[in-house]
C-alpha cells in the first residue's frame, strides 16, 4: 500500500503542468491549457465547475497563498502556490528538501550533509522532492485539478458512494501526460454538497475492478477554500493555509 499511495500521485506528472491563470481568466472555472475539452462531454465539465466552486471557487483557488500538511505521517510538506517553493521535511528519515518546482533550484541536507548544486547527488535529490510534491499534493488538492492539462472528463451516470450517499460520477483519463496515462479514476461527488466523496483508481482505462477506492471525507475551512484530509485507513492532517510566509521556511533547515 505505501508503494501505491507514493505512485499515484507521481503517475500523474499532468500536476506539475498547471498554467498560470490572469485575474480576468479567473471567472468561474477555465480549464488548463491543454485540458481535452473535445472529447470531455458537457456534463462532466458542469459537474467538474461545481466541485470547484463547493471547495471555495476559483479565485480563492488560486489566491491561496501557502498551504501545509502532513502525508499519512510519512512528511511534512509547505508550498508555496505563488512561486513555486516547496519545503519537505521526511518523518521518518532525516532528510529535508527545499526547491523550486518551476525552476528546479534548491539544496537539501540529509544526515548533516548539504546537497547544493555542485554535489552529485543534488540532481536526484532535487527530481525526489518535486515528484513527493506531486503525488502528495494531487492527494489534497484534487478537487481544484478535474480540468488539468492532458485530462479527459466523462459523466458515467449517478451511483452509491461506498458510504451510501448519492453520488454523480465522473471519470479521468489522460492524454499524452505522466509516466503511465493509461491510469484511470472515477471520482464521485455528493449530489447535495457537490464534494467529492471518494476516488477509485484504476491502474488501466481498460480496468473493470479498481485497485482500491478511497473515501473523501472530513472537509474543513482552510482560508478561503475546503480541504479533505481523511482518506480512510490513511489521514492528512496538520493541514494548514497561510496568507503570509514565515522567514527562512523556503531557506533554512
Amino acid at each position: 500500500m505505501k508503494n501505491l499511495l507514493y505512485s499515484i500521485g507521481l503517475l500523474l506528472l499532468l500536476f506539475a503542468c498547471d498554467q498560470s491563470i490572469t485575474k480576468t481568466e479567473m471567472i468561474g472555472n477555465p480549464p488548463a491549457k491543454g485540458f481535452d475539452s473535445t472529447n470531455s462531454d458537457d456534463k462532466a465539465i458542469a459537474i467538474a465547475d461545481q466541485v470547484v466552486e463547493a471547495v471555495g471557487g476559483r479565485q480563492n483557488w488560486e489566491a491561496t497563498r501557502l498551504i501545509k500538511w502532513n502525508f499519512f505521517g510519512s512528511r511534512k510538506l509547505a508550498w508555496d502556490k505563488q512561486t513555486g517553493d516547496v519545503r519537505i521535511d521526511y518523518l521518518k528519515e532525516d532528510l529535508t528538501i527545499l526547491l523550486n518546482i518551476h525552476t528546479m533550484e534548491g539544496k537539501a541536507m540529509r544526515n548533516d550533509t548539504l546537497f547544493t548544486k555542485d554535489h552529485l547527488e543534488h540532481n536526484s535529490l532535487m527530481k525526489k522532492g518535486k515528484s513527493v510534491w506531486i503525488n502528495d499534493a494531487y492527494w489534497l488538492v484534487l478537487p481544484f485539478k478535474l480540468k488539468d492539462t492532458g485530462v479527459t472528463l466523462k459523466h458515467m451516470g449517478t451511483d452509491n458512494s461506498q458510504a451510501g450517499e448519492l453520488s454523480e460520477v465522473l471519470q479521468l483519463t489522460y492524454k499524452n501526460v505522466g509516466k503511465t496515462p493509461d491510469n484511470k479514476y472515477l471520482v464521485y461527488v455528493d449530489q447535495e454538497t457537490n464534494l467529492i466523496n471518494q476516488w477509485d483508481y484504476y491502474p488501466s482505462y481498460t480496468d473493470t475492478v479498481p485497485r482500491f477506492q478511497i473515501p473523501w471525507k472530513d472537509y474543513r475551512s482552510h482560508g478561503a477554500i475546503l480541504l479533505s484530509g481523511d482518506r480512510g485507513k490513511n489521514k492528512l492532517t496538520e493541514i494548514d493555509v497561510q496568507a503570509e510566509i514565515p522567514e527562512g521556511l523556503f531557506t533554512d533547515f
